[in-house]
């Protein structure tokens, strides 16, 4: 269950202890004095140290102990005890980092409560740290669209700063991706990365969830900003922050530190700050929402993320990468996207973005063939899904217009959808569609179809037609 360490200078306490919890289940090793202690731990950290306060024949007392353990393995639970116990001790020992404080003589089923608490908080600590060190949450980026060469040339540029960065995008777009991308190739890449939802914690739980908290029964425990200690702290959805956290966080911002809730040291820390949003900052702050001081805090390198819609170009490459993930982390068939498939991906509408292309992926994936190409006939398209007699469904809209105006608005959507899935690049465009190129610029014309730059790439959208 658990390799306990226990350290008291009286043998009868340390064997009593001893038998009880191998009883119980767990492992045990004994110190009698401070050489012995730190012997045990330099040797392999126990899963929980029960420490004496006073240690005869000792060079050091239990809070020095504790103070050179937690300093060195501070994921390592410890209960103290004492025979001398008063409250100025209690308190010493939790300040510095104590899990809990007992005194002699004291009741076993007590202490064995204390010890399972520890125990499991240590362990839920172990394994929220292990699932960061695995999330499968990449910071591979992935595209060759000039939207995407462009977005990725400005994240460059921001990875080796500690400068904060404010990422802009519709949901789904990939902005987590690109936080990982900057923290990854930082000088604080071996550090830890914190994501923090903000639209996702309870208001009432954000300062203890960020800043931790100090308690008697339960000791310190770490929050979110401590635990980001030297590496990258990751605002998502910023807008969503309790305004009285943002007054907070701002505090941080300008101090680098802060106070646990219930303490009343202070706790400083090194992190880099990237945030991101879905909504305007700007309307948020005229509407007093969002704090000005702090937006201007966050808002120092904005950078846009762009939407899937940008980056149609983007889709197949992206498509096989995520089959390639789910191929390697699920088990699912490897398989190649065949052109009818690779054609509607480009053409389909994402109002879910990258997210939804995944999920679409993954979704083919368990439901379709394990051998050969995907093909367009496996994709779910909506509206546009053809019947069992191969006839196109018609829009609602679509279908109440005359001849004239249908045809005309399919054929104004058609290229538009078409010019911006080949970036932006009339030639391409025209030899896909089965066109001249000079006669596509003259339908082009005549639907009022324009091509300007956006994101950092070609797109194509309806506007003034020139005279």
């Amino acid at each position: 269950m658990g390799d306990i360490l226990i350290v008291d200078d009286e043998r009868d306490i340390r064997e009593l202890v001893s038998d009880i919890l191998k009883d119980e289940g767990y492992t045990t090793r004994l110190a009698a004095n401070s050489d012995a202690c730190m012997a045990e731990v330099t040797k392999e950290a126990p899963a929980l140290m029960i420490l004496d306060i006073w240690l005869k024949d000792s060079q050091m007392d239990g809070i020095d102990i504790l103070k050179t353990v937690k300093r060195d393995n501070p994921e390592i639970p410890i209960v103290i005890i004492s025979g001398h116990g008063n409250i100025e001790i209690a308190v010493a020992a939790i300040k510095q980092g104590a899990y809990d404080f007992i005194e002699k003589p004291f009741n076993i089923d007590q202490l064995m409560v204390v010890i399972r608490r520890a125990m499991e908080a240590s362990r839920l600590r172990r394994e929220n740290l292990e699932l960061r060190r695995k999330d499968v949450t990449s910071s591979e980026m992935v595209g060759s669209s000039s939207a995407f060469k462009g977005l990725k040339s400005n994240l460059d540029k921001v990875t080796k700063s500690n400068g904060r960065v404010m990422l802009t995008g519709p949901a789904g777009s990939g902005k987590e991706v690109a936080a990982r991308y900057i923290h990854a190739n930082s000088n604080r890449s071996a550090a830890p990365f914190v994501s923090v939802s903000s639209a996702s914690i309870e208001p009432d739980r954000m300062e203890e969830v960020l800043f931790g908290r100090e308690s008697f029964d339960r000791g310190v425990e770490p929050g979110l900003l401590e635990q980001a200690n030297g590496g990258v702290v990751y605002f998502d959805e910023v807008a969503d922050m309790p305004q009285g956290t943002q007054s907070k966080i701002l505090r941080v911002l300008v101090d680098q530190q802060f106070q646990r809730s219930g303490g009343s040291g202070n706790v400083r820390v090194d992190i880099r700050v990237i945030s991101s949003t879905t909504r305007d900052l700007e309307a948020e702050i005229a509407a007093g929402h969002f704090r000005q001081e702090l937006y201007h805090r966050l808002n120092v390198v904005p950078i846009a993320v762009p939407s899937l819609e940008e980056r149609r170009e983007d889709i197949p490459e992206l498509a096989q990468h995520f089959i390639a993930g789910f191929n390697k982390t699920q088990g699912l068939p490897l398989r190649k996207l065949s052109e009818d498939a690779i054609a509607l991906l480009q053409t389909m509408l994402w109002p879910g973005n990258v997210r939804q292309l995944k999920n679409v992926v993954e979704r083919v994936l368990i439901l379709g063939d394990s051998t050969g190409p995907i093909t367009a006939a496996e994709l779910p398209t909506g509206e546009q899904e053809a019947d069992v007699n191969g006839r196109v469904v018609l829009s609602g809209s679509l279908a109440t217009l005359p001849l004239r105006e249908a045809r005309e608005l399919f054929e104004r959507e058609y290229l538009l959808t078409q010019i911006n899935r080949f970036g932006g690049n009339i030639s391409r465009t025209a030899t896909f569609v089965g066109m001249e190129r000079s006669a596509l610029h003259r339908k082009l014309k005549s639907l009022g179809v324009v091509t300007g730059t956006k994101s950092g790439g070609r797109v194509a959208y309806v506007g003034e037609t020139e005279d």
